[in-house]
């Protein structure tokens, strides 16, 4: 590897609507734009992973979440040196009327069986790809 290795947490919402669940886009620039990932961010130092997830949805979409459960903790080593530990949170938001910021460059609701892997950031689609297997 030819750069320092970064190593961040992350917590990212699961917000269900029936089958589907909520996505959100990054915007166009950097390694990552224009990935569809679950909500959500960086944690800050200090912060619960559930503390993260309630600041950065408000932050990100404009809307209160109250997380449920962790579903899955996830780790993850992109080839240009990022190294991501993703905590998987359900919960649910106190209003789907979202006004993103400008860390959201789309949102959208999909089964996750319809989304494409491809466009969705390398870190979040083993945990995608089984929420796809339960239907």
């Amino acid at each position: 590897m030819d750069g320092p290795t970064r190593r961040v947490r992350v917590a990212a919402a699961v917000v269900r609507d029936g089958e589907r669940v909520l996505m959100t886009r990054r915007p166009p620039g950097g390694p990552l734009g224009l990935q569809w990932e679950f909500p959500g961010g960086k944690l800050e130092p200090g912060e619960s992973p559930e503390h993260a997830l309630v600041r950065e949805v408000r932050e990100e979409l404009g809307v209160e979440a109250r997380p449920l459960e962790t579903l899955a903790i996830e780790r993850h080593a992109y080839a240009h040196g990022l190294e991501v530990e993703i905590t998987f949170i359900r919960c649910v938001l106190s209003s789907h009327a979202f006004t993103p910021s400008g860390a959201v460059h789309e949102v959208r609701w999909a089964a996750p069986r319809d989304i494409d892997p491809d466009g969705v950031l390398e870190a979040d689609r083993p945990f995608l790809a089984r929420l796809g297997a339960q239907g």
